[in-house]
């Protein structure tokens, strides 16, 4: 009896698309492959510009966002596998990201 294997290889990411609430990834295999940005916190919490400032990492095995310190791989996407950062780090890394207040209103001596 004849077996055949099947050889799979992830695709590699070639470009990324983010709507108000989704991330779509074109892959090298010509699919596009979208998930809701609630997956992603950081992506969602994330200024315009901040998410128009992305790269491709590993030849397109991953996405990184500097500005939010986030990355995604191509294989977490196509297993549906959303962020595995705990809330309390989200959390952490939110705060950090709000404007202090400023303790003397501005306010002439």
């Amino acid at each position: 009896m004849r077996t055949s294997t099947v050889r799979t290889e992830t695709p590699l990411a070639e470009d990324v698309t983010l709507t108000a609430d989704t991330i779509h990834v074109d892959l090298s295999d010509g699919r596009t492959i979208s998930a809701p940005l609630a997956w992603f916190p950081r992506l969602l919490n994330a200024s315009q510009k901040e998410r128009d400032n992305w790269r491709l990492i590993g030849k397109g095995q991953g996405l990184h966002w500097e500005d939010i310190d986030e990355d995604i791989s191509v294989g977490n996407l196509l297993m549906g596998q959303a962020s595995g950062e705990s809330q309390q780090s989200f959390e952490k890394w939110l705060s950090a990201r709000k404007p202090r207040r400023s303790t003397s209103h501005g306010q002439r001596r």
